[in-house]
């Protein structure tokens, strides 16, 4: 029997990226799981399709976040009355740009997905979720480097590494645990173009311990151990998957 047969997953943002590598990766697991996404609906499919032709089972919601009744949306589309098991906030806005460059707009935009988003969903999947739950958030090594062109989406994340902690402490007694993924440079179909970039891929693996760009599947693999019950003793944390980017001079 496989690790999580007989539980239910809610990933955001699953229909590319590290959510859909998520997705798959649960479902190949055993779980049921819900794939959400805000308006790639093929890329929803794609996932469904993936997971079903491994022999998993899922179903595609879908719901903008980050705009008023995005959560009601949200599960709306979840069956009524389903219970969770786990919950996977993914989705987020990208990095808006460096000061100066950011408009008002777009850094309430960013707040509203990575942070309001994450935060109303969990409170929403409260009564959902079933005693010895798991919710897992999508953090990045961003809050732990200086990086001009991220500091906004960097204070997103650095927002959800509280709310992973201050949740942990609270949610306990129903043996919940509350954690953090935190990836690094991570190379997928829908970035790939920047990694192409003559010299970045270089320059980023030069610091980065294991020498390597991620994959999603690096991270999916953290994201579903934390699922599992082996991780039963782990809330509070935030795991960094970054293959050990930016530790220091290496030598």
């Amino acid at each position: 029997m496989s690790e999580l047969t007989g539980t239910t997953a809610l990933v955001t943002g699953a229909s590319r990226g590290i959510g859909q590598a998520v997705a798959t990766r649960l479902a190949a697991g055993g779980a049921l799981v819900l794939v959400h996404f805000g308006t790639d609906g093929n890329g929803a499919a794609a996932t469904v399709e993936a997971i079903e032709r491994a022999g998993g089972t899922a179903l595609a919601v879908r719901a903008e976040l980050g705009v008023d009744g995005d959560v009601e949306t949200l599960f709306a589309g979840v069956e009524a009355g389903r219970p969770l098991d786990i919950l996977v906030n993914n989705a987020a806005a990208a990095p808006a740009g460096p000061l100066g460059t950011t408009t008002r707009a777009e850094f309430d935009h960013l707040f509203a997905v990575n942070v309001r988003a994450p935060y109303f969903i969990i409170e929403h999947a409260l009564a959902l979720l079933r005693e010895g739950g798991r919710i897992i958030s999508l953090s990045s090594v961003a809050t732990r480097m200086a990086n001009p062109a991220q500091t906004s989406f960097a204070m997103t994340k650095g927002a959800i590494d509280t709310m992973t902690r201050t949740l942990a402490g609270q949610l306990g007694p129903r043996r919940i645990t509350v954690n953090a993924v935190a990836p690094g440079a991570t190379r997928t179909a829908a970035n790939a173009a920047v990694f192409d970039v003559p010299g970045l891929t270089e320059q980023i693996t030069g610091m980065t311990a294991l020498d390597r760009l991620g994959g999603p599947d690096d991270v999916a693999d953290v994201v579903a151990f934390l699922a599992s019950d082996a991780a039963r003793w782990i809330t509070g944390q935030v795991i960094d998957a970054s293959g050990g980017l930016f530790l220091g001079p290496r030598v």
